[in-house]
């Protein structure tokens, strides 16, 4: 599907996507989901940075503690998946969104090249984006990119039964390439909630919201 033209306007939220090309797996081990999340947290800055020697100097708890300086954008909510990612933004600055996708991408896609000395493109062009326009949609979105992972545990999961709820509930809480973990535990490191609208005022609404679209998301 080729990306609508978007204006991306400083306090509105988007949410973003992108996909290996040709559907190909982006993300094989658990050094590379923190590679990408990494990445997530050091280029969200109009400075110039070079990822390699932060992280040569720096480990990645230090990385983590690391305050932003001048961010492009806030994220609100962030999954990624085998071959593909979500995350939910607001700019900050003007051209915020297509900087901050840029430098991440482009760090990312040369890292993995490197890696696995392969060259060319490794996401399905630029990026996606969709204007979340309405407080229905993006309160939406932060049950759609959360519950993204809940196809790992078995691509027939909206089959199970009810006594295998808590297995998916379970699942979707720990799983730490989501920012799901950090609403849950309070503790905002990569996601920055207080850029977004207060939807869920404490733990039990959001996790009240996740179990009425896992039960919803079985129904249809």
């Amino acid at each position: 599907m080729a990306m609508r033209k978007i204006i991306f306007a400083e306090g509105e939220l988007y949410h973003v996507y992108n996909r290996g090309v040709d559907k190909r797996i982006v993300f094989t081990t658990r050094g590379e989901y923190e590679r990408f999340l990494m990445y997530l947290h050091i280029l969200n800055t109009n400075s110039d940075v070079r990822p390699t020697e932060v992280m040569e100097r720096k480990s990645k708890e230090e990385i983590f503690n690391t305050p932003r300086k001048d961010p492009l954008v806030a994220i609100g909510a962030f999954c990624l998946m085998p071959n593909h990612f979500h995350l939910l933004l607001t700019p900050l600055v003007p051209g915020g969104v297509s900087k901050f996708m840029q430098k991440v991408q482009t760090a990312y896609t040369m890292y993995i090249n490197a890696r696995y000395e392969r060259t060319g493109a490794l996401f399905q062009g630029t990026f996606k984006a969709e204007h979340a326009a309405s407080d229905t949609y993006a309160k939406y979105l932060y049950s759609y990119i959360h519950l993204n992972p809940s196809k790992l545990v078995s691509i027939k999961w909206k089959d199970f039964k009810e006594n295998d709820f808590s297995k998916v509930r379970s699942f979707l809480t720990e799983y730490p390439h989501s920012s799901l973990k950090e609403y849950m535990s309070g503790q905002h490191v990569i996601s920055d909630p207080s850029y977004f609208p207060e939807y869920f005022s404490t733990k039990k609404d959001l996790q009240t919201h996740i179990d009425d679209w896992i039960i919803l998301k079985r129904e249809v």
